[in-house]
């Protein structure tokens, strides 16, 4: 039964498009593949329409339901790409909400870190792109308790912020060029 797929595939909702030839979107509203036997009989064919909208197969939304140790079922939608060979993948685990409430961490600085972290990065001049101040930027952020990567977000997200005061100096130098 393992080898068998046709057991675990189901074809769900319609998605084909009756109102391509207009340049608009409408599908027929059929929820799930139903095969036409009566069809499959005199033609030969399987069974590959649907009886209740008449489509192909193909046409509808293809989701495999596989089971794993534990009893916790997990379906993978596939969805169909048009004929350009790409297919996407999506799995969703049924029965399992500890999977997908799971949110991304997010750091937490105390004031002191975040008026280092400023004074460090105006006197950067906003820029960490410099090899020969790579030494003091580990440093900096060993002493200050943070890693490269997060000092290097957090100077991503802060450098267009009206807190720092290179941003007078370059409205006035703009100015004065003139």
């Amino acid at each position: 039964m393992e080898g068998d797929n046709s057991s675990n595939e189901m074809y769900r909702e319609c998605l084909r498009n009756h109102a391509a030839s207009l340049g608009s979107y409408a599908t027929d509203g059929c929820g799930e593949f139903t095969p036409d036997d009566d069809a499959a009989a005199i033609s030969g064919g399987g069974g590959l329409n649907c009886a209740a909208c008449g489509c192909h197969r193909n046409f509808h939304r293809k989701v495999i339901v596989t089971r794993s140790s534990g009893d916790v079922a997990a379906e993978m939608t596939e969805y169909g790409g048009g004929g350009s060979g790409r297919r996407q993948m999506q799995m969703a685990a049924a029965y399992s909400p500890e999977q997908s409430s799971k949110k991304r961490f997010r750091t937490k600085f105390t004031e002191e870190q975040k008026e280092k972290m400023m004074g460090f990065a105006e006197k950067l001049e906003w820029r960490l792109q410099r090899k020969d101040q790579e030494d003091e930027i580990e440093r900096f952020c060993r002493g200050v308790g943070i890693s490269r990567k997060v000092f290097k977000v957090w100077m991503h997200n802060h450098k267009n912020s009206p807190s720092h005061s290179s941003t007078a100096g370059n409205a006035s130098s703009l100015t004065d060029d003139q």
